[in-house]
């Protein structure tokens, strides 16, 4: 009689259950909540402690090369940010995260400058309540949010020349329309990114560096229609000093 040698025999694949996946899909979504979350305290604590400080207003908004300096860097962080999080350390993916949130709010600090801090306040709350609505229906619907991604997309670039255009006609109702697009876009977006990041979520690495990699990843997304939101609704309800 032959036996099998042990490490000859098939082992059978275990597959995880249609709502094991579910679950580790919700606790991945939530870790990019997490994220996100951790950068938008960030943000808004360091716009709101420049903003404070006449030494810092002074440098970062006294100087144009040191404010487009900024926004080149931002943007430079986010175009990299998913080539040098898939090649870095964790560790370096979370710092370049958090850096970004950083850079962001000193910028941002512009916004106490032109609002007060009531209406500030308002429209983010008006914002967090619409931000969670979508994200909601974007995790939870069967849904395929495709078609609203790619119209979302046109409509992004569309705000985006119309505002380059808007720089030279300095037009108010066509800055009224623009926010008003821009609502309607960034709250598509986020639906749609939302489904986006939870189909991207690889099961069974839970808990590995790259499972943190793609929640920082799907975190800057979201952090990103979040912030683009709250400007467009700061723009239409927003009451200046």
């Amino acid at each position: 009689m032959e036996f099998d040698s042990p490490r000859t025999r098939p082992t059978a694949t275990v597959r995880p259950s249609a709502a094991a996946m579910e679950d580790e899909n919700a606790r991945f979504i939530w870790r990019v909540y997490r994220w996100m979350s951790l950068g938008l305290g960030l943000t808004g604590l360091t716009a709101m402690m420049v903003a404070s400080s006449p030494q810092a207003l002074s440098l970062v908004f006294g100087n144009r090369f040191v404010f487009y300096a900024l926004l080149l860097a931002e943007l430079a962080m986010v175009w990299t940010f998913s080539t040098i999080a898939r090649k870095a350390s964790v560790t370096v993916a979370m710092a370049l995260f958090l850096t970004y949130a950083i850079t962001n709010g000193v910028t941002m600090a512009v916004v106490f400058l032109i609002y007060t801090a009531r209406s500030i306040a308002d429209v983010f709350l008006i914002c967090t309540g619409m931000f969670a609505a979508m994200s909601f229906y974007g995790s939870v619907t069967k849904k395929d949010l495709t078609s609203v991604g790619s119209f979302s997309i046109m409509g992004l670039f569309g705000i985006i020349l119309a505002g380059i255009v808007n720089l030279f006609v300095r037009s108010d109702m066509m800055s009224f329309v623009i926010a008003c697009l821009g609502v309607v876009v960034f709250v598509g977006l986020t639906a749609y990114d939302t489904q986006k990041i939870k189909a991207m979520n690889v099961i069974g690495n839970e808990g590995t560096d790259d499972d943190t990699k793609e929640a920082l990843n799907g975190a800057l997304v979201l952090y990103l229609d979040f912030i683009n939101l709250f400007l467009m609704l700061l723009r239409l309800l927003g009451k200046r000093r």
